[in-house]
């Protein structure tokens, strides 16, 4: 049976990286539950002191499509390159110039928005159409593919 597939990702401020986030996946913030007009609202109801309420954020693809994005704090910072990242897929169906003009397009919008360029790969028929490593702002890799 096909399972639901949540992606989790450790951080230091959850609040801007799930921001960061949602602007790159086109996602929104998860609601605050029922009776609760916002989270902080929600999380004071909870009795979740103010230097908590930023250890966790979630986001939802408002077309319940894709996986919820859970962000949550940790004390350590990133340290090594990721095992596992992200291929956001900003060109389907695109070949060749055309495709990578348009990586390079979004890897400016995301630059804008506190990501880091890392390297571009070229395309290398018929294995690699190229694609550009980028870094979230908290260092985390990711693929514009």
């Amino acid at each position: 049976m096909p399972r639901e597939v949540q992606i989790t990702v450790d951080c230091g401020d959850p609040a801007a990286l799930s921001a960061f986030w949602a602007e790159v996946m086109g996602y929104e913030l998860q609601a605050p539950p029922q009776g609760f007009t916002t989270w902080d609202e929600a999380l004071a109801a909870m009795g979740i002191p103010e230097e908590h309420r930023n250890d966790a954020s979630a986001l939802v693809d408002p077309t319940s499509n894709g996986p919820r994005l859970f962000f949550q704090k940790v004390p350590e910072g990133k340290t090594a390159k990721n095992r596992v990242h992200l291929d956001v897929r900003a060109a389907p169906g695109l070949r060749g110039d055309e495709r990578m003009a348009a990586l390079e397009k979004e890897a400016e919008r995301l630059v804008a928005l506190g990501a880091t360029r890392h390297e571009r790969h070229e395309p290398s028929p018929p294995l690699s159409a190229g694609h550009i490593v980028m870094k979230d702002p908290e260092g985390n890799e990711f693929c514009l593919d």
